[in-house]
């Protein structure tokens, strides 16, 4: 009885850590501002930038991004948009060849989005560029997006995270989805930036010097985790990255129940992976005093927030059919905490999208995250594509 008393009491205190972790980083995020909330000078320098944008199979969608995303306003002697096309079909090709881009085409055995810029990476004249920028094929960047990312290299940026939001919120699906990321954009990268961490990257509208970008891609042990791996090397090698909360890049949200699972499939496995390559690499760099970046690394435990509040739905329940009250109080309390912390996340224009049917969608979600953890063995051998199929109601905060 005194082991799983002690095993209770290790993981009550883990799911403890959990909450105080959401709780810290929501409040952080709401006293403090982002990279790009100070007032700057107008940048002297148009740096030339790169827009690498690997696609694999992403032929509904990679034209109109395309067009889309040329619509910068930036200099277009200093702009170069890059296709990583990876098993597109020829007409595709054909039509990518009239536009004013660079197309590499790529084959693998086994495509992955850190094989397709590896290989972008090697064959591309690196000095030609001053930033290397990463887009989804379905992501459209923002107007000023890259003149957003330019300003925060004239201040001295070396790597940059812009702020991800959704495009479109056509399925319950996909406003939960935006929700979600939107939490995310605040604890991770804005909370992290506030207390003085590197932000999180999230795998599409992020900046790099490229020198800096291809060590940070020397190596990957992750399926489908890359951008994870690259933020690591990056915080290890002693650089910072910042958040720009005005820099919108748009993307689109899966709107589908089954793609939900199969992408969450994915995130987790590549979770995994990362913390059995990295975890005790985090530990040496806190022992080393460098905790900034050690704790980076460990921030890869925290469990995902529909997890943690299932397993505080659980713990509230069966807390209730025992005779001991602590153990329903316990839960409640850390459930309430968790509950403040995300709603502080969500930003107002968001609420707006939400309705009743919005939380009643939310139990299965949280069935079919449980139904992702137990297909990540999936994932350790082919990477899970997510399909795009378009912006069907393209909306902007």
């Amino acid at each position: 009885m005194s082991v799983i008393y002690s095993l209770y009491c290790i993981f009550l205190g883990y799911i403890v850590v959990n909450v105080l972790y959401w709780a810290v980083f929501a409040i952080a995020g709401r006293l403090g501002k982002a990279d790009d909330r100070n007032p700057v000078s107008s940048p002297l320098t148009f740096r030339k930038i790169g827009v690498l944008i690997p696609a694999y199979k992403e032929d509904a969608v990679i034209l109109e991004s395309v067009t889309e995303n040329l619509k910068q306003q930036y200099p277009a002697d200093r702009l170069e948009l890059i296709v990583i096309a990876d098993s597109f079909l020829p007409q595709t090709l054909a039509q990518l060849a009239t536009f004013p881009i660079k197309v590499l085409e790529v084959s693998f055995d086994v495509s992955t989005v850190a094989k397709a810029i590896n290989a972008a990476l090697s064959r591309l004249p690196l000095e030609q560029y001053d930033i290397l920028v990463v887009s989804d094929a379905d992501n459209h960047m923002a107007p000023d997006f890259l003149a957003r990312i330019n300003t925060a290299f004239e201040q001295g940026w070396r790597a940059v995270q812009g702020h991800r939001v959704a495009k479109n919120s056509n399925t319950s699906v996909a406003i939960l989805d935006a929700i979600s990321e939107e939490i995310n954009n605040h604890i991770f990268r804005k909370g992290s930036r506030v207390l003085g961490l590197s932000s999180a990257t999230i795998g599409s509208g992020m900046a790099f010097e490229p020198r800096l970008m291809k060590e940070a891609m020397s190596t990957q042990h992750t399926m489908g985790g890359y951008d994870k791996e690259l933020e690591t090397n990056i915080v290890l090698s002693g650089c910072k990255i910042a958040y720009l909360e005005d820099a919108y890049i748009y993307d689109e949200k899966v709107a589908h129940r089954a793609v939900f699972q199969n992408q969450r499939t994915r995130w987790i496995a590549a979770q995994w992976q990362f913390i059995k390559f990295y975890f005790w690499k985090g530990i040496q760099e806190i022992l080393q005093g460098r905790v900034a970046s050690g704790l980076k690394i460990i921030q890869a435990v925290i469990l995902p927030k529909i997890l943690l509040l299932g397993l505080l739905l659980l713990g509230l329940l069966v807390g209730f059919l025992t005779p001991y009250p602590l153990l329903w109080q316990i839960p409640l309390v850390l459930l309430l905490v968790m509950s403040v912390s995300l709603i502080l996340s969500v930003p107002a224009y968001l609420w707006k999208r939400v309705s009743i049917r919005e939380f009643l969608f939310i139990p299965v979600l949280l069935l079919s995250f449980v139904k992702a953890l137990l297909n990540i063995r999936k994932a350790f051998k082919r990477f899970m594509h997510t399909p795009h199929t378009g912006s069907p109601d393209a909306q902007a905060p």
